[in-house]
């Protein structure tokens, strides 16, 4: 999505930047209207697709967070059965407790990891999707300044 709506305003900028200057004035040009609308409208009709992409990519994170805290929590609760099923004796009851924290440290950690993993592909996600809208939106705004400075009034 990202490549079709950078495309659109690469061509948007070619055609600005190819287009014929109106005579007596450096800074003001003559494009194809019609032209020109039609990429806006097809950067209007790709942005959406972007936007709820970036929604799916916090969905999967969720997604990805909840399974981590399931799994965790399901290797907590083995961790507390093992536990409570080697009770016979003092020594035994130490090594299981030893490990019982080990394995819950250890999947608490690597939810941890996976949380923050997650949190930074998606932010990324995020970020480059802004960055994009943001880039799409000052483009357009370029362009609506110069097809304003150029339509009669």
């Amino acid at each position: 999505m990202v490549a079709v709506l950078e495309e659109l305003i690469n061509s948007l900028y070619d055609m600005i930047q190819e287009a014929r200057s109106v005579p007596l004035s450096a800074d003001k040009c003559m494009i194809d209207q019609e032209k020109a609308l039609d990429i806006l409208d097809e950067i209007r009709t790709n942005m959406p697709k972007d936007l709820e992409m970036a929604r799916a990519l916090v969905e999967k994170r969720n997604e990805m967070v909840e399974s981590s805290k399931r799994e965790a929590e399901e290797l907590r609760r083995k961790a507390e059965d093992y536990v409570r099923k080697t009770v016979n004796e003092s020594a035994m009851i130490a090594e299981a407790q030893r490990q019982a924290n080990e394995i819950v440290s250890n999947a608490e950690k690597q939810a941890a990891q996976v949380r923050a993993a997650v949190n930074k592909y998606c932010t990324e996600k995020l970020n480059a999707t802004e960055a994009c809208a943001v880039q799409s939106l000052e483009e357009i705004r370029k362009c609506r300044a110069q097809f304003e400075q150029v339509s009669p009034k």
